[in-house]
């Protein structure tokens, strides 16, 4: 069994300790509760997952007890709820936390309390202190200006002042205007938000004082800071992410390519993400594309070792029409859409890299055991987000009873899902309605694309809702959008 450091604090120490003394506790549900109990059975790592009682029909306690046995599974209260998370680790001799994303993921005082407590753990992700320092937007732009990293125009600081943040506001109006911009924009962003929660955008100065107020205010009560970013709107841009992999030294972070996440609800939430980030081999651009994807990350990089990030995170990138290039924030964290950089990634000329196993593997401070050189790419990848929702009326949730849920398998095509196949499921309204992943890999864009409509057509959802309405999808919308996928 491979040997490695076990650091109470997220950094390496000289406790060494053997896997088969960890048990990862998994502090998340659904999907991806899912992938990482099957990384921690690749890895042969005991694991224990937690379940709400709204939870309990789901395929992560099914695969959790299959897996490990009943004492694999602990009933808790409420996700949400550290003292829960924490007492059943406690209860389970569990050594480490993994947060998933969202929940606690993100929540550098949580992480700090794994690591520090009388029984410290492993909390797999970054540093508390990472995580504290890139969280703040403010504090990431500051850091990314200080290395020549675009960011967008704007506040680098977080602004609790009203006149001042008019200021600002008025300081971008006028920019913008000076630019030829025919309907200038600014945007009002909680500091401490993110994944499009706190954001609104504002059209003139007439309006931004009530925007500014109730952003600030949401802000309060969501995140307990109403600090404020006044940022340019930046028009027609794709989404552009880098996926950074770091030991835990942080001494030499690597990457795992690009991705697009541009294809978007009106909410700012992701449908479709492609890797790579674009396709200058197969499709015209209006700018070097090529170029603008090494620019961020060999940007995104610099930021990484200036503050020595130490296990996986994601850099995301505005670029506009013209191939600007500017610098969103960063997510301390594994992203829902690690899996289609993975699909494209290969080890030493190996196929099957698993960027959430790399995660846990690096968080409990074993050695990376390869260098950049030794990270290839290969062909396109395209992941949908299968959401039960309805896409013609604001992408608004659905929630039922599912009664089929089934796909042809292919050796081109990953699925995740919670869903279980073996039996109706219903939906908890007390969660968002995500349904399943499905990556697919291609040689190019276009197969990527064709294997992509094929997936689609084939894949098999129905259900019902309590009145009897028929189950709601965004099937129809993936199909419509994978047309353009990567075109700017």
């Amino acid at each position: 069994m491979a040997q490695f450091n076990s650091p109470a604090n997220n950094r390496r120490n000289d406790i060494t300790v053997s896997r088969d003394q960890h048990k990862v506790l998994i502090a998340n549900r659904g999907e991806i509760a899912v992938r990482i109990m099957q990384a921690c059975a690749d890895l042969g790592l005991a694991f224990v997952a937690v379940y709400t009682k709204e939870d309990a029909a789901s395929g992560h306690v099914t695969l959790a007890r299959q897996l490990g046995g009943e004492s694999a599974v602990v009933r808790i209260g409420n996700y949400l709820d550290a003292g829960d998370i924490l007492a059943a680790a406690d209860a389970t001799g569990a050594t480490a936390i993994h947060p998933g994303y969202g929940f606690f993921s993100e929540n550098y005082r949580f992480a700090r309390r794994v690591c520090e407590r009388s029984r410290p753990m492993i909390f797999i992700g970054p540093s508390w202190r990472v995580i504290r320092d890139l969280g703040d937007k403010i504090n990431t732009k500051r850091i990314a200006r200080s290395l020549g990293v675009p960011t967008v125009p704007g506040s680098d600081r977080a602004i609790y002042d009203e006149m001042e943040a008019e200021s600002i506001a008025q300081q971008l109006f006028e920019y913008q205007e000076r630019q030829g911009v025919s309907r200038p924009m600014v945007l009002v962003k909680a500091s401490a938000g993110g994944g499009g929660m706190g954001i609104d955008e504002v059209h003139n100065m007439n309006r931004f004082r009530q925007t500014y107020r109730r952003i600030r205010n949401y802000s309060q009560r969501q995140f307990k800071d109403p600090g404020m970013l006044i940022e340019q709107r930046i028009f027609d841009y794709n989404h552009l992410e880098v996926q950074i992999v770091s030991a835990r030294d942080g001494e030499n972070p690597l990457h795992f390519g690009t991705r697009n996440c541009s294809v978007q609800s009106p909410g700012r939430q992701k449908r479709i993400e492609v890797a790579p980030g674009f396709f200058p081999a197969g499709l015209s651009y209006k700018f070097n594309a090529q170029k603008v994807l090494d620019d961020i990350v060999r940007h995104s990089l610099s930021i990484a070792r200036e503050i020595k990030y130490d296990n996986v995170g994601t850099w995301e990138w505005i670029v506009t029409p013209k191939g600007e290039p500017f610098l969103m924030e960063v997510n301390t964290r594994i992203q829902v859409e690690n899996g289609v950089s993975a699909a494209i990634s290969r080890i030493k000329g190996q196929d099957g890299v698993n960027l959430i196993r790399e995660q846990i593997r690096l968080g409990l401070g074993e050695p990376m055991g390869y260098g950049q050189d030794d990270i290839s790419f290969d062909g396109v990848g395209i992941e949908y987000r299968i959401i039960a929702e309805d896409t013609q009326n604001r992408f608004a949730p659905w929630t039922g009873l599912i009664d089929k849920i089934a796909w042809r398998e292919r050796p081109w095509l990953k699925m995740h899902t919670h869903v279980p196949q073996d039996r109706p499921y219903q939906i908890p309204t007390e969660y968002d309605p995500n349904l399943a992943l499905a990556i697919v890999w291609g040689k190019d864009l276009e197969e990527a694309k064709a294997r992509g409509c094929e997936f689609l057509d084939t894949f098999e959802l129905s259900g019902a809702d309590a009145q009897g309405v028929a189950l709601k999808s965004n099937i129809a919308y993936l199909r419509e959008k994978t047309a353009g996928l990567l075109e700017f």
